[in-house]
């Protein structure tokens, strides 16, 4: 009995062990790619780090880090390697202000051959102080996306929709007024489409009110791309008709429309190529000399992999199955320990991670209801019928879970609704066993 206890207060102990280090990581100072001392660097240096998936939390903050690692040891230049499907808008937006605020030129090279720079990462390529891209590689399609229906679910998180009011720090002024100028032009455009939802027969209020955020939101990221084209003198134009009308380029169309600022085939050919040219740096015109600098490459540290890891969509869902079945057990089975303190661990780092992702809260609602349903079958049994619907609910709860268009965010139907109905059918099988159980007379 004494070992047991023992072992009781080691778990318990274990586990809060580690949950203090998860907050204490959050919490705590970034650290470099390294993880080592940082000392001022006397020779020309070019940092190069690699982004090829999509736009999230943690890739923006492996960026911002990186570029103060760069800002740091007096770097010539921050090169980011990109290739990414799009991602989220309140990560991309922490990326741009870090690049307008940097005193180090930062370099996008789309790469390698046949990646692409779709959605997010066109405005990051637009913010960027060098715009390179391979040969056969494109960019645009640069339409937010909502999540679910009119963006209801994505504005309450913000993860998805952009602020209207929101500014880059250190834009400058030319900024500020670029984006005042497109801002009154979207407002004008947004007013006439508003009159004509309403004078349109048959629509509901909902609707209407609908179309009228969507083009809110389009307008809003016209505003952004055009103030950031004008900001590097490159193609608003275009960079508008990427936002409303979701056009791509490929890299050589891009270079001859100014979007790009020349095609680079390889690392040493983008830092020869951006030799020479006089960039706006913060509101300093900067000489980059970046001709036969040294390459020095950085790497994501384990908390970022760890983030990256955590905030994937199907692995926050399979956190969320484990921290309810693991409560669940030690409900029906108190004293045992092991299943709470898993499930409570689960639980906290799913709830961590759908706070960032953008998640349809309805869904999460009908797995809420779906669990209370099916608990409460085995509490007041209905022949099945709350234990049925409960796990109907559960079901239909995870398959709309993430139920999003934004690029990498996206969590496979077959997978979420197939582990949604195991999960679902084997909580009531085993709600209904350990329900039985307790109920069994001790002999």
């Amino acid at each position: 009995m004494q070992a047991r206890s023992k072992a009781r207060r080691f778990l318990f102990s274990s586990a809060l062990l580690v949950l203090a280090g998860v907050f204490l990581s959050r919490a705590g100072p970034a650290q470099d790619a390294a993880e080592e001392p940082v000392e001022e660097e006397s020779r020309d240096l070019a940092l190069v780090l690699t982004i090829d998936d999509a736009i999230s939390v943690a890739t923006a903050e492996f960026f911002i880090t990186s570029l103060e690692t760069a800002q740091e040891r007096n770097a010539r230049i921050l090169v980011l390697e990109l290739d990414t499907p799009g991602g989220l808008m309140v990560a991309m937006e922490d990326m741009i202000k870090a690049i307008l605020a940097s005193d180090v030129p930062v370099a996008v090279h789309v790469t390698p051959s046949g990646a692409k720079a779709a959605s997010a990462g066109t405005y990051i390529l637009y913010a960027s102080h060098v715009a390179a891209m391979n040969r056969t590689t494109t960019l645009g399609a640069a339409t937010p996306v909502s999540m679910g229906q009119a963006g209801g679910a994505a504005a309450s998180n913000g993860a998805v929709l952009l602020d209207e009011h929101e500014t880059a720090d250190g834009e400058g002024d030319e900024m500020g007024e670029s984006q005042e100028e497109a801002g009154e032009d979207a407002a004008g455009e947004d007013g006439d489409s508003s009159e004509d939802a309403e004078e349109s027969p048959g629509r509901t209020a909902e609707e209407i009110d609908a179309e009228a955020m969507k083009r809110k939101v389009v307008n809003d990221a016209v505003a952004r791309i055009r103030s950031l084209a004008n900001l590097r003198g490159r193609n608003a134009d275009w960079a508008e008709q990427a936002v409303r009308e979701g056009v791509t380029l490929e890299s050589e169309e891009a270079v001859e429309m100014n979007v790009a600022d020349f095609i680079a085939n390889d690392l040493t050919e983008l830092l020869e190529k951006a030799d020479g040219r006089e960039v706006d740096v913060n509101g300093d015109m900067v000489l980059l000399q970046t001709a036969g600098a040294e390459v020095e490459r950085l790497e994501p540290d384990w908390r970022t992999r760890f983030l990256s890891i955590l905030t994937n969509p199907n692995v926050a869902y399979l956190l969320l199955i484990v921290g309810l079945y693991g409560l669940l057990l030690e409900g029906y089975n108190p004293g045992t320990w092991i299943p709470g303190v898993i499930g409570a661990i689960s639980l906290l780092l799913a709830a961590y991670a759908l706070s960032i992702l953008p998640v349809n809260y309805a869904g999460l609602a009908l797995m809420a209801l779906g669990v209370g349903l099916i608990v409460a079958e085995s509490i007041t049994p209905s022949f099945g019928v709350m234990g049925f619907g409960g796990v109907v609910a559960f079901v239909v709860g995870s398959i709309i879970l993430f139920d999003t268009g934004i690029p990498g965010f996206e969590a496979p139907l077959r997978v979420i609704g197939g582990v949604g109905l195991a999960a679902g059918l084997l909580m009531f099988g085993l709600v209904v066993v350990l329900a039985r159980s307790r109920r069994r007379p001790v002999v």
